[in-house]
């Protein structure tokens, strides 16, 4: 079989993937399912790493020999809401647009890899494969990559602990050594209701957050100021962000609650806690400066995921020597700002990196597409880097 068929074989492949609403609020069963049916036709054994709900599932296989070595693919099988959106045609429903692109809901962002990697199953099983290729597909990552942890612990505590992990999400088929964590946060403040025209009476909760989004805006320009930069990303440094508020009930009423939803994007040499801790601080400022003038506030703040670790350029020699050997031409090393399970795989201790078919500027979009062309690099990438696992591992 060559490319070409393969090729073809992804293009279908990825329409039975796209046709499974796999939206993060949904089960994604049905399509682990249909992966595992798809690999028992070609003797591949799957386990599945549950969900604690019982209604999502973690996917782990492995062709080749149990051996030391070889390769992770790695893939989330959610996606993001259509709903809203100025879709042309069915999202759920893979259309060829003539123009050399591939529309649908999870075409980019990342069935495509999957389907890419699937494709390229009978030929691996037929390969003399000194190292094995694992396939590991994940539930839950666009709500803050939920699902990876279980099953990274799964697979480094009973499959491999020195296999290399490739992310497949949308990089142009550009090697991305560096990605930034992660994490949502939202935070309520409850202050004291009285009637607009007796201030004195009562403490807004809207302008105890104002105070504290200033704040959090104000942070993010310190650290820049403090030097924390890193230009091999757009935006070279640890980004604040709040994306949501809401709160009072009437304008001439004090309000009593506000609550608002924020971000923190930490480079890879900082950490979510520092940050972190640095707003924390000036909220009990800013609770004590209250109390004193006998006024009470209270602000709470929860995280709305797990920290998504950042993915740092280090100890990823071998895995990067892999990649780069079968992409045509040169490549250079990417950093990018959105957030992958990577991190989390390489604060396990596995050499990781990103690298996946489509432009990560389609990802999220109404008329989500990946170009045809993208779905070739990644095969013959893939076919290449099956050839490589024919010899046995490499050690230094």
């Amino acid at each position: 079989m060559n490319d070409v068929f393969m090729h073809e074989d992804a293009v279908t492949l990825l329409g039975k993937l796209v046709a499974f609403d796999t939206t993060s609020s949904r089960s994604n069963l049905d399509l682990i399912e249909f992966i595992e049916a798809y690999l028992a036709d070609y003797g591949v054994a799957s386990e599945r790493v549950m969900s604690p709900c019982g209604q999502k599932a973690n996917l782990i296989a492995r062709i080749g020999p149990k051996a030391s070595g070889g390769v992770m693919l790695s893939g989330h099988t959610d996606v993001v809401p259509v709903a809203g959106q100025p879709w042309s045609s069915d999202p759920f429903i893979l259309r060829d647009g003539g123009d050399g692109r591939l529309y649908g809901r999870g075409s980019c962002d990342m069935k495509g890899f999957i389907a890419c990697a699937l494709a390229m199953v009978p030929e691996w099983v037929k390969a003399p494969l000194a190292q094995p290729i694992y396939l590991g597909f994940s539930y839950d990552e666009e709500i803050g990559c939920v699902g990876a942890p279980d099953l990274i612990r799964r697979f480094y505590q009973h499959h491999s602990t020195t296999a290399h992990v490739i992310v497949g999400e949308p990089t142009s088929m550009q090697p991305v050594v560096a990605q930034k964590g992660a994490t949502n946060l939202r935070t309520t403040v409850i202050g004291r209701e009285a009637h607009s025209s007796q201030v004195y009476q009562g403490t807004s909760a809207i302008h105890m957050a104002a105070r504290l989004i200033t704040f959090i805006e104000d942070t993010m320009a310190a650290l820049v100021e403090e030097g924390r930069v890193d230009t091999a990303f757009n935006v070279p440094h640890t980004s604040l962000h709040v994306g949501k508020i809401q709160g009072g009930t009437a304008i001439n009423i004090m309000a009593r609650e506000c609550q608002f939803e924020w971000e923190i994007r930490h480079l890879p040499t900082d950490t979510f806690d520092e940050v972190y801790a640095r707003v924390h601080a000036y909220a009990e400022r800013l609770k004590a400066e209250l109390e004193a003038r006998g006024k009470a506030v209270e602000i709470t703040t929860e995280a709305l995921n797990v920290t998504v670790p950042g993915l740092a350029n280090r100890d990823n020699a071998r895995v990067l020597r892999l990649t780069k050997d079968h992409l045509p031409g040169a490549c250079c090393d990417h950093a990018v700002a959105y957030a992958t399970e990577a991190g989390q795989f390489q604060r396990q201790g596995l050499e990781t990196l990103i690298l996946g078919p489509g432009s990560i500027a389609q990802a999220h979009q109404p008329d989500e597409y990946i170009e045809k062309s993208e779905l070739e690099a990644c095969i013959a990438f893939m076919a290449r880097m099956g050839k490589a696992l024919e010899v046995p591992f490499e050690t230094g």
